[in-house]
C-alpha cells in the first residue's frame, strides 16, 4: 500500500479545507493518507512516503507561510524531497499567483516531480473542492 502525505498550512481554514479534499480523493485509491499541519509534520512524513501534497496560502507579499510551512520546506528540499512525485496547493486573496509559481519552480530546482499545481481564490467552493479531490487521486496513481 503506498503511503502519501498531505502536509499543510491554514491560516483562515480555505487551504484546511482544500488539504481535507485532497486527502479524501487520494484515499479513494486505497493508500494509506496521513493529513498533517505543518507544524506537526517531520522530515520522515516526506522520506516515508510515495508522494506529498502541500498545501499553503499566498501570505504577505506573495510567499508561503514564514513561521511554519516555509521552515517545513528549507528542510525537506536539501535532499528529502528528490525524487518524490508531489502536488502543490493553496488559496489566495490578492495577487496572481506568484507564490505558487515561485515554489512550483523551487521545488522542481530540488529534484521534486511536480505533477500539478492549484490555487484557489478565497474560500474553495464546490468545484474547486472535486478539483481537488481529483489532484488527490492524480497523487495515488
Amino acid at each position: 500500500m503506498k503511503k502519501i502525505s498531505v502536509i499543510y498550512w491554514s491560516g483562515t481554514g480555505n487551504t484546511e479545507q482544500m488539504a481535507k479534499a485532497v486527502a479524501e480523493g487520494a484515499k479513494s485509491n486505497e493508500t494509506e493518507v496521513s493529513l498533517i499541519t505543518a507544524g506537526k509534520a517531520g522530515i520522515e512524513d516526506v522520506s516515508g512516503s510515495y508522494s506529498i501534497a502541500f498545501g499553503c496560502p499566498s501570505m504577505g507579499a506573495e510567499e508561503l507561510d514564514s513561521d511554519e510551512m516555509e521552515p517545513f520546506i528549507a528542510a525537506v528540499e536539501k535532499e528529502t524531497i528528490k525524487g518524490k512525485n508531489i502536488i502543490l496547493f493553496g488559496s489566495y486573496d490578492w495577487g496572481d499567483g506568484q507564490w505558487m509559481r515561485e515554489w512550483e519552480e523551487r521545488m522542481k530546482t530540488a529534484g521534486a516531480i511536480v505533477i500539478k499545481t492549484l490555487i484557489v481564490q478565497n474560500t474553495p467552493d464546490e468545484d474547486d473542492i472535486l478539483k481537488c479531490k481529483e489532484l488527490g487521486r492524480k497523487l495515488s496513481v
